[in-house]
């Protein structure tokens, strides 16, 4: 079964807050620390840790 990567991470982000019930601010600087640390120069850096 083939599964869009923005499908599975929707689904696991509604599960983990459902469950898990982190506060709004933390769930506000993960997203917002992940948008500008994809846009910055430690990007490749990051890339080539995660790979």
């Amino acid at each position: 079964m083939d599964v869009p990567l923005w499908f599975a991470l929707l689904v696991v982000g509604y599960l983990g807050v459902k469950l898990i019930r982190p506060p709004a601010w933390l769930i506000a600087v993960l997203l917002l620390g992940g948008f500008l640390l994809a846009d910055s120069v430690l990007a490749p850096a990051i890339d080539s840790f995660v790979k």
